[in-house]
Formats: C-alpha cells, sequence, structure tokens
C-alpha cells in the first residue's frame, strides 16, 4: 500500500546489471518458433538509501538507520550467480549450409518468458563521507540477512538484438524482515 515515492531508495541511483552467457534449443524437431534459452549469469543488485541512511544488521533483522556524518554515497551490492531459463517465442531464418542448418532471429521480434534460480555470492556496502576534512571510503563485507538462494521471474522482448527485459525477484532483499521487500527491475537486454 505505498507508491514509489514512499521507498526508502533512490529509484533512479539503485541499480541492477547482469552478464552472462546463453544458449538455444529448438523445442520442436521442425520448428525454431519456440526455442529454450537457457544459461548462467553474474547478477549484481545495488540499493542506495534516501536521507542519509545506511544499512545495519541487527541479529536477524536488516535495517537503514541514520548515519552520523553526511554521506556522499551509501550504497548496498548483492553479487548473485543465477542459472536463468526462458521460454523464448518467435520467427527466424533459415539459413542451409552443406554442413550444417542454422536459424537465424537477428532482426526478428522475440519475446522470452521465464526465470531464473541461483546463489548470492557476496553483499557489501559502500559508504563514503568526509570526517574533518578527510575523505573516507568504507567497503564493509557481510551477509547482511540477505539469502543465500536468490530466484525469480523474469520476461523480454524486442526486434533483433537490443530488446527491453523485466524482472522481478520472488526471493525476498532481507530475510526474516519485518516488511518484506522484493526487487523489480527494468533494462535492455542485448544479446551479442
Amino acid at each position: 500500500n505505498q507508491s514509489l515515492d514512499d521507498s526508502p531508495y533512490k529509484v533512479g541511483g539503485s541499480r541492477f546489471f547482469e552478464l552472462g552467457m546463453a544458449w538455444q534449443t529448438r523445442v520442436f524437431k521442425n520448428s525454431n518458433f519456440l526455442r529454450l534459452n537457457y544459461g548462467l549469469s553474474f547478477q549484481f543488485n545495488g540499493l542506495k538509501p534516501k536521507d542519509n541512511q545506511y544499512f545495519v544488521a541487527n541479529g536477524n533483522q536488516t535495517e537503514l538507520q541514520e548515519f552520523q556524518y553526511d554521506l556522499k554515497k551509501a550504497k548496498l551490492r548483492m553479487d548473485n550467480l543465477v542459472f536463468p531459463v526462458h521460454f523464448e517465442f518467435g520467427s527466424s531464418k533459415i539459413k542451409n549450409t552443406e554442413h550444417s542448418i542454422r536459424y537465424s532471429t537477428r532482426k526478428k521480434f522475440k519475446l522470452g518468458v521465464g526465470g531464473y534460480a541461483g546463489f548470492n555470492l557476496s553483499t557489501r556496502q559502500k559508504l563514503k563521507y568526509d570526517i574533518d576534512g578527510n575523505n573516507v571510503k568504507d567497503k564493509i563485507k557481510r551477509n547482511y540477512n540477505t539469502p543465500n538462494v536468490v530466484y525469480g521471474l523474469s520476461t523480454y522482448a524486442g526486434f533483433g538484438d537490443t530488446l527491453l527485459y523485466v524482472k522481478y525477484d520472488l526471493s525476498p532483499i532481507f530475510k526474516d524482515a519485518t516488511v518484506e521487500q522484493h526487487n523489480i527491475s527494468l533494462g535492455l537486454r542485448f544479446h551479442l
């Protein structure tokens, strides 16, 4: 029952990046309209809190607290290794050679629907602030009650190698939190 304006995080400053490799397998023998797209990826989820706050782990609860100095930057980053699987729909162009048959989806519409599951590799917080005119940079590596196993839903759609991408983490950001929170990410996906 809240809007994005009520979020304790900077929407524009909180970022998501994913880099991975994917393979495709036709689902049907004589058609490439439906494909299974699968692979492995590294995901980087970053949260930037508002109002000079930072993350503090108190037992099994992770909460935002006011920082004692004026923060130039506060960011929590969760690094995950995931295994995405999507059913991809769309036409393709067949390329026959003497030794093989290949299907190309270049400049064709694609729609992928699926999800991912994997593991949290690390969680860290970066803080930048000044004390008596001296720049201080803290990098704190802890688990901050983030789950060891991550999973969610994702979809993509577009033409050619540039697609619109949306992902929703079904696993919560913090385990056993009093307010359950989930990441939702929107961006571009590039097939290289």
